[in-house]
């Protein structure tokens, strides 16, 4: 996680606003301060709005391409992929994954056949009207598929019951010195 970094944007690159999600084009020369880089992307401050960068696109901020490992050359099951893959994803305001920030209610796998999976992941988000929900269900969706044998994903957004700091995990109480 980043501090506050500042750098200047190398080439064009696009970026989300956040909350809304809404796509945006950074121009070579912009001034950005790098507010955090987890979960392959990064966040940036950037004329009064905050942004997030794709971490392939890292390159573009003159930082590192941020890359995930490889889910499939890690040892686990199926359900334990799901879990890692999970903890990869953040809230791009909150530097938290969102498992540890409670957003996952449920995660099931079940067999489609010998080797081949569908899985079904239920999550809701910090607030009801945070735009970068299709996000964060996108992000979830495209690292659950990368897992060899998911054939299926669906993610379903919710929003009862409401998410609260109680849903936190310790840890990311602590991270944030709730505790």
């Amino acid at each position: 996680m980043f501090r506050e970094t500042s750098v200047e944007v190398k080439r064009e690159v696009e970026a989300a606003l956040i909350p809304s999600g809404t796509k945006v084009m950074l121009q070579p020369g912009t001034h950005v301060f790098v507010t955090q880089a987890l979960g392959n992307s990064y966040t940036v401050y950037v004329n009064g709005n905050l942004v997030r960068i794709a971490g392939k696109d890292g390159d573009a901020l003159g930082l590192v391409i941020l890359e995930q490992p490889d889910i499939n050359a890690m040892q686990g099951s199926v359900e334990e992929k799901v879990q890692i893959q999970l903890r990869t994803c953040f809230d791009p305001e909150i530097p938290v994954n969102i498992v540890d920030l409670g957003l996952i209610y449920a995660c099931h796998v079940l067999p489609l056949g010998m080797k081949d999976y569908r899985v079904e992941i239920t999550m809701t988000l910090t607030a009801p009207a945070c735009g970068m929900g299709p996000v964060l269900v996108g992000e979830v969706e495209e690292k659950t598929r990368q897992i060899h044998g998911v054939q299926e994903v669906k993610v379903d957004l919710v929003f009862d019951p409401p998410w609260s700091r109680d849903m936190m995990s310790d840890e990311a109480k602590l991270q944030l010195g709730l505790m």
